[in-house]
């Protein structure tokens, strides 16, 4: 079974930039689709960014777009999501998932059709 272990986050002043790190141990995940989310204090996960397992198609929340950029090395079995001009309503704890389907070549953004995740990890953006 796949584990998924999220790094990268941290606290930047607004306009900054982070970049988050998806890895992958037990097995590889080179041919599912992952997708990253986020949750807010008392709001719920809301979907931030897709990649299919090829990396041919992306998607992004409209908050994030032109902002964030996902990307994946399957060599490596992770993936990333480039975070930049970073404002204080992007702050959240930020997950990591891995869509069951294999080799789909659409990105899910509904967040009960992944069937595994990270434990998060927290990015905090000072006005």
């Amino acid at each position: 079974q796949v584990q998924l272990v999220e790094s990268g986050g941290g606290l930047v002043q607004a306009g900054g930039s982070l970049r988050l790190s998806c890895a992958a141990s037990g097995r590889s995940f080179s041919s599912n689709g992952i997708g990253w989310f986020r949750q807010a204090p008392e709001k719920e996960r809301e979907f931030v960014a897709g990649i299919t397992w090829n990396g041919v198609n992306t998607a992004y929340a409209d908050s994030v777009k032109g902002r964030f950029t996902i990307s994946r090395d399957n060599a490596k079995n992770t993936v990333y999501l480039q975070m930049n001009s970073l404002k204080p309503e992007d702050t959240a704890v930020y997950y990591c998932a891995k869509h069951p389907g294999l080799f789909v070549r659409i990105v899910v953004r509904t967040t009960g059709e992944y069937d595994a995740w990270g434990q998060g990890t927290q990015v905090t953006v000072s006005s």
